[in-house]
């Protein structure tokens, strides 16, 4: 899977555009992973499992 440059006029297939959305909801999506595995953690901390 590619990037697509600002610059490239040509090709529209890419799925990732060099944009201020996607940059947002890759970082968004990886907040929200961050949370549920620190959810979890905690969650096995609080029950004894590890």
């Amino acid at each position: 899977m590619q990037i697509r440059d600002e610059g490239d006029k040509q090709s529209e297939d890419y799925i990732l555009q060099n944009n201020k959305k996607t940059r947002f909801g890759a970082i968004f999506i990886v907040i929200v992973l961050v949370i549920l595995a620190a959810g979890v953690a905690m969650t096995g901390v609080y029950f004894d499992y590890w």
